[in-house]
């Protein structure tokens, strides 16, 4: 069983920063694509950010591109989401994602395997 436990979220105005983890097993910081989401209210949810914990690939959704960066401890076997200049429209709820390698290449198309419980980033304008 694959748990994802995320962490970090918080309330922050336009322009600010803040960090998510995302906590998994050994295994799963070895073998997954991991990838972040978020969904906002009355809105689907949408695929943010992956990274491929094989070869370190990343990518990123337009919106938050150049903003946003995604990164591995595998060391700690956590995943990180570094979000930097920070707008009103990237309140949501976030959620970390694991999902086979192949959902690396596509940002999740298919959907995810397992996910973390989510956690609320406010910003405010």
């Amino acid at each position: 069983q694959v748990q994802l436990v995320e962490s970090g979220g918080g309330s922050v105005q336009a322009g600010g920063s803040l960090r998510l983890s995302c906590a998994a097993s050994a295994y799963t910081m070895s073998s997954f694509c991991m990838g972040w989401f978020r969904q906002a209210p009355g809105k689907e949810r949408e695929w943010v950010a992956s990274i491929d914990t094989v070869d370190g690939r990343k990518a990123y959704s337009d919106s938050v591109k150049g903003r946003f960066t995604s990164s591995k401890d595998n060391l700690n076997n956590t995943a990180y989401l570094q979000m930097n200049s920070l707008k009103f429209e990237d309140t949501a709820v976030y959620y970390c994602a694991a999902g086979w390698r192949t959902a690396c290449g596509t940002g999740f198309a298919g959907g995810a395997n397992y996910w973390g419980q989510g956690t609320q980033v406010t910003v405010s304008s």
